[in-house]
């Protein structure tokens, strides 16, 4: 009699160990390694270019905001970063303007109000204006205040790594000394040199400046009050190329440009 012989099959069934993660952690540190290649590649491909280039890439992610810029990309601009050396850093003298007063209201909020910024027919001017009780210079003399050196150390920061050339000027009030022999004239123009030895002192190179001048009290910013304290000031020009100034609505209307220039 034939036996029916029963096949018994047994399955062995392999518990992972607590932790192996079935070999998961292999991907995330292939992944982690990559990143970090590609990390020091972007690094040694920083040290490779000029300091004017590294400038305008860090200007271009320090101002970035994805809230005002989404939908461009860093690559559609990357011909006005990368730009040749000598040429501004692919902003025009609007956007020089709009980072400049950024940078007064991050670093110098509480007297913004002394620290003017517009734009002339020439590029941008920055004005470091008097307030009562509050003045760039000690009276009567060229030596500044700490107020006139914290502006100027922060305009210098924003302005240092640029090629542009910076043109000083040296303001006035009406009030004339008593002696003939030392005038505001000579008083406007020690005071601009003065501008200039703090702003190269605070790393601006000597060879960006292209002028220093003084002109008493011959233009003043508060033309109906001659002696308004505001009209001691000092002008700081970051001079533009004419293809990269913006036309001004000034420009069509002297009158105009005298009204919008003055201080509300």
């Amino acid at each position: 009699m034939n036996e029916k012989k029963t096949v018994i099959i047994k399955k062995i069934k392999k518990e992972l160990h607590e932790g192996s993660h079935g070999g998961s952690w292999k991907v995330a540190y292939a992944d982690f390694v990559t990143a970090m290649m590609a990390f020091f590649l972007l690094l040694w491909l920083i040290t490779m270019v000029s300091p004017e280039k590294r400038a305008r890439i860090a200007h271009y992610f320090k101002y970035f905001s994805i809230f005002e810029k989404s939908g461009t990309s860093f690559m559609e601009k990357q011909s006005a970063v990368f730009n040749k050396v000598g040429d501004t850093i692919g902003m025009n003298a609007e956007e020089f303007k709009e980072m400049i007063k950024k940078a007064i209201e991050n670093k110098l909020a509480d007297i913004k109000d002394q620290v003017l910024v517009d734009i002339f027919e020439g590029g941008v001017r920055i004005q470091l204006v008097d307030k009562e009780g509050r003045p760039m210079f000690e009276l009567g003399s060229s030596q500044p205040t700490p107020l006139a050196k914290r502006i100027l150390k922060v305009i210098t920061e924003n302005i240092k790594t640029i090629p542009n050339k910076v043109a000083i000027e040296g303001h006035t009030d009406a009030l004339a000394y008593k002696s003939s022999a030392y005038t505001n004239w000579e008083l406007s123009t020690e005071r601009a040199l003065t501008a200039r030895k703090e702003m190269e002192k605070y790393g601006l190179p000597p060879e960006r400046i292209s002028k220093v001048a003084g002109y008493a009290d011959t233009i003043p910013l508060i033309k109906e009050n001659p002696i308004d304290p505001r009209n001691r000031r000092i002008s700081i020009l970051l001079l533009f190329p004419e293809k990269e100034r913006p036309l001004l609505k000034e420009e069509k209307s002297p009158e105009s440009k005298d009204r919008d220039t003055q201080p509300k």
